[in-house]
């Protein structure tokens, strides 16, 4: 019925235009959609996971195990299964049926980012800090770390001085994966790493069988379209590109290791202000590339087909780091970095009430109304009292969750238990601001209340001043 108030110009509409509420639970650092775009997972830089219901807006469920700032969230396809990883050198797999930790591995050194396969949840990869990327398996208790490597694969050459040989091998030495997903099927490993490299490996053998230069800085992101055939790639030299991948599928069918090229499709930057992104991320359909900027409040929207900018989303005035675009609708959230609010963007469609029924009537102005012979006609109070008693027969169903199917999904998605006892989430007036990165908690009278310790939005541990909720 809500689908047929709207104006179906508006529906046409692809992306968003508008800021239109924001979420609080915490400081947030990092966000994800699960697949069906039901539920938003929000990380805290307390550690704390905590899952917003998209239809209500309301805390599903809170998660917590980690010790420090979460760097990553990744969700399994059935949406039952959540990998976070965090500042603690941890990571934890999730089971959202009772909120436990099915497993959890620790790492020697920080993780920057960790993913699940696409269709097994018991295996995932995370790039670490200094370190190389590993490939975990965690069907048994205790895991299995395959080590993955970060050195390009190099093209086979004549030459046979053993300085250059040495020099290059010296070179390849210095490669660090920042970041690494899987393909869409799972089968292969894209990494990039610090010299501006990317490279594809088996996800069974762990051998690089491609490698492109791609730019001369840092890659710092990757992200695949839901196709699994176009990569976004976020670097350092503050150029988005978005780059056309081959069919990996097809390797030992029809396409062969020598055979792989990766097409860069277009290249997003300002050109002006020579700004630095902070985040990226594909829209639902893939036709939109999405981002936040450096020291910077807006968020940039190109489209793909033309490679041109066709919106910049104004909202808080202040920096925003993660984004993330709805798997199902024109809406886009992302995360303040000074305030941890979750903001959101998308399309307010005024609505046509006429679609109701043939017979009703959109009015500008106050109009006579005539009513019915019999529709203010006293009834007997015995009457009365027997309508109210049948209407409290009827016990009302406040825990089963009916969800609006809008987009084509696997109809086995895993919908999150309802928890009728968890505490409420935190209000972002109950917090003000007194200073850059500075927050204090309101009185009940008003004002900022007169606290020894502060409440510092990096969420850092420092000095004595630094208190959380």
């Amino acid at each position: 019925m809500n689908l047929s108030l709207i104006d179906p110009f508006i529906l046409a509409q692809d992306y968003p235009d508008t800021f239109t509420e924001k979420l609080r639970s915490g400081h947030a650092a990092c966000l994800k959609f699960n697949h069906t775009g039901d539920y938003l997972a929000s990380g805290r830089v307390d550690g704390t996971v905590v899952i917003f219901d998209i239809e209500t807006n309301g805390v599903a469920r809170k998660l917590q195990g980690h010790t420090r700032q979460i760097q990553s969230i990744s969700w399994s396809r059935c949406g039952r299964y959540l990998l976070t990883s965090s500042q603690d050198w941890k990571c934890i797999l999730w089971d959202l049926d009772d909120g436990s930790r099915l497993r959890t591995v620790r790492f020697e050194a920080p993780v920057y980012i960790a993913e699940l396969h696409p269709f097994n949840h018991l295996l995932f990869v995370a790039s670490l800090f200094e370190d190389q990327p590993v490939l975990v398996d965690v069907t048994n208790k205790k895991p299995i770390k395959r080590i993955l490597p970060s050195a390009p694969l190099r093209p086979p050459t004549e030459e046979t001085d053993p300085a250059l040989l040495a020099k290059q091998a010296a070179q390849d030495a210095k490669h660090s994966t920042c970041v690494t997903i899987f393909t869409a099927f799972g089968n292969h490993i894209i990494g990039g790493t610090s010299k501006g490299w990317i490279n594809i490996i088996e996800t069974e053998t762990c051998n690089t069988i491609h490698s492109m230069r791609l730019c001369n800085g840092v890659v710092i992101l990757l992200r695949l379209a839901s196709n699994g055939r176009d990569l976004l790639v976020n670097s350092s030299d503050r150029v988005i590109r978005t780059v056309i991948m081959p069919d990996l599928s097809q390797l030992g069918i029809n396409l062969d290791t020598a055979s792989i090229k990766l097409h860069v499709e277009h290249k997003f930057q300002d050109v002006v202000n020579r700004l630095s992104w902070n985040h990226v991320t594909f829209s639902s359909t893939g036709e939109f590339v999405t981002a936040t900027t450096y020291m910077n409040p807006d968020i940039y929207v190109w489209e793909r087909s033309h490679g041109s900018l066709v919106k910049i989303l104004e909202g808080p005035r202040e920096e925003l780091g993660v984004v993330e675009w709805h798997p199902g609708r024109p809406m886009v959230i992302a995360c303040g970095l000074e305030s941890g609010c979750i903001y959101t963007w998308s399309i307010i469609s005024p609505q046509k009430w006429s679609a109701l029924a043939p017979d009703f009537g959109e009015v500008e102005e106050n109009v006579e109304y005539v009513e019915r012979e019999d529709e203010f006609d006293v009834h007997p109070a015995e009457q009365v009292h027997q309508r109210r008693l049948d209407l409290e027969d009827e016990e009302p169903d406040a825990v089963t969750v009916d969800r609006v199917k809008e987009i084509d999904v696997d109809h086995d998605a895993f919908p999150v238990p309802v928890l009728l006892d968890i505490e409420d989430s935190e209000s972002g007036e109950d917090i003000v601001a007194v200073g850059p990165g500075t927050m204090r908690r309101r009185t009940p009278a008003g004002g900022t209340q007169a606290e020894p310790e502060d409440i510092r939005a990096n969420g850092s541990r420092g000095s004595g001043r630094n208190r959380r909720r």
